[in-house]
Formats: C-alpha cells, structure tokens, sequence
C-alpha cells in the first residue's frame, strides 16, 4: 500500500511539501495543486521547479478541457525532468465547473472521451486520473467508467462523490467497488488492464485505511488530503497500524490528543521560514499559516476560544508569540 498527499489550492505547494517531508513520514508521493496556464507563471514554474522538490516523488496536476493546454503543460513539464503527470476531473469548485473543467468535463461522457482520445494520443507523458464519479447522481459513473476503460490511465484515482456533494454527505462504495471489480482483477487485453486504482476520500484515521484496504486489498494507494492537515501523523500511524495487522491506533495517540508538540513546532518554523523567502510580504505568509492553523487546531488540542489571539496578528512577529504561548 501506498500512501498519496492529495493537492490542495493554496496550501499544498513546495514549501509545505518540503516542510512537511522534513518533519513526517509516510507519504509516498505529493500531488502538486493544478497548473492550468499553457505558459507557466512564476509561482506555477517555482512549485514544479526540481531544486524545489528534491528527495521528493512529485506528480504534477494539470487543470483543463483543452487538449492543447495539456499537451503543453505536459511538454514543458516533461523539460523539467517530470515521468508523470496527472488530469483533474475532481475539482467540484462552481467556478472550475462552469467551465467545463475539474468534475465538469464528467458532464458529457462523449466530450469526456473526445477530450481523453485527444490527451491520451498527444502527450508526452504517462497520464494518472483524479476524477469524481459525476455530477449529480452516482448512477452516471457507468457511462463515466465504460470511458477510462477505452484509455492506458497509469492509475484511476477515486475520490467517490459526485461533484454536487463538494466534500459532504455519503462516499458511493458501490461505485468504487465497480472500478475496482472491472480494473484490478489479473491483467487481461485492452487499455485498462494496466490502470491501477488508488481510492481518495474521508480518510481520518488508520481504522478507515483498514476498512478500505481489508475491503480492497488490491488497491494500490490511498491518497489522504484534510486528514493530513487535522493530523500530519496520519500516514505514520496508518503504516504503522498496516504493519501491526491491526486497526488499532498503535502510537495509542488520537488526533487532537498528545501531539508531537517539539515536531510541530519544527514543522511550523520551517513553514515560517520558507514562506517568507518565498514571498517576501509578511501579510501574505501570514495568511497561509493562518488557513493551515485552521486544521491544525484539532491536532494541538486547541478550542476556537484558545485561537482567537492568534486570528487577530497582524504581524509574524506577533503570529510567533501567539503561537510559542499556544504550544509551550
């Protein structure tokens, strides 16, 4: 079993991988958050950058409907030094949707196929898939998935909602069961044969790690997002509880009680650090460090009433005192 970093907009980019790689272990490969400009920008160039990303495994994620954009990205990513990339179809932002990209190319199964028919024979680089079950009802994944199967997807990676749901409300097993019953028995003719599966989706603790993987046991990877950010242990303790053979949390910790508190505080300094090389603005550092507190809170153990002082810094310097006052 692997273990995937899903990517996450805003907080997932270079600094917080080589932060987060330095301090925690467990994580087999990081996702980059979707490039979606034909010419890289200078915050796109610097997350890909190799200087960037060294010692790590880094799957760069391309955001499109347009198979020129792709092909494009994946030509100048594949003069960075990448072996792989990786199509969005997940996305459930409105805004991303309404274009037709992310979860809105699931829209139309034919586009769909016209858009994969078109990656598939014109990229440079193997292509994994992200993707959603549908838009509004589990029952469009068939048609979804009688379209991956038509293409060589490295790995099909399910995060099994519908795009109308965001990140609430039910997973549709039913619908990952039928990926993984029709990809992953033995190999046998055709596009798919060779896809792997990786399932994505509410994964807070190594008992769901258990449940999905005693359940699927030829599953290749989980990819974790939010859970990693509520515990950065996670991936440990998953290992950890796969290697027991038991569902157990067998550091005996829950998130949100006895963190690792000498480890965070070194995470979260050399997030400080490298947020202020990397952008050279206080105000905007601030600001990531601020979103990332909103999940690390649980894992310190702290109550909205305890963060208050720190949503109210208007400095690093003050966001330091608040946070070495939290953690003492």
């Amino acid at each position: 079993m692997k273990l995937y970093f899903a990517p996450m907009e805003g907080i997932t980019g270079y600094v917080f991988r080589n932060a987060y790689a330095a301090c925690y272990g467990g994580i087999d490969t990081f996702f980059t958050p979707f490039l979606s400009n034909p010419v890289l920008n200078h915050i796109e160039k610097g997350d890909i950058l190799p200087e960037h990303n060294a010692g790590l495994h880094v799957v760069p994620q391309i955001l499109t409907n347009r198979p020129d954009t792709f092909v494009a990205i994946a030509e100048t990513l594949k003069d960075y030094g990448y072996r792989e990339v990786n199509l969005n179809l997940g996305c459930p932002s409105g805004t991303v949707v309404a274009k037709g990209r992310g979860s809105g190319a699931l829209r139309e199964p034919k586009e769909l196929d016209r858009l994969l028919d078109e990656i598939y024979t014109r990229s440079p680089l193997p292509v994994s898939v992200k993707t959603r079950i549908g838009i509004r009802s589990d029952v469009e994944w068939e048609d979804i998935l009688d379209v991956f199967r038509k293409y060589p997807v490295t790995e099909l990676i399910i995060h099994p909602r519908v795009q109308k749901q965001f990140y609430k409300g039910e997973v549709f097993m039913g619908a990952y069961k039928e990926a993984y019953d029709s990809l992953t028995p033995l190999p046998a003719p055709g596009p798919a044969a060779s896809t792997l599966l990786c399932y994505n989706g509410d994964i807070r603790t190594p008992e769901d790690a258990d449940r999905i993987m005693t359940e699927y046991p030829r599953t290749n990877a989980l990819m974790l997002g939010r859970g990693l950010l509520w515990d950065p242990e996670l991936g440990e303790r998953i290992l950890r509880s796969s290697a027991a053979g038991s569902d157990v949390f067998s550091s005996g910790q829950q998130p949100g009680k006895s963190p690792d508190l000498p480890r965070l505080r070194r995470f979260l300094n050399l997030l400080y650090e490298g947020y202020l090389e990397e952008m050279d603005r206080e105000g905007p550092a601030l600001m990531k460090l601020k979103e990332l507190w909103s999940y690390l809170k649980l894992y310190a153990s702290l109550s909205d009433a305890d963060m208050r002082p720190l949503w109210k810094t208007k400095t690093l310097a003050e966001y330091r005192d608040v946070v070495n006052m939290l953690l003492r």
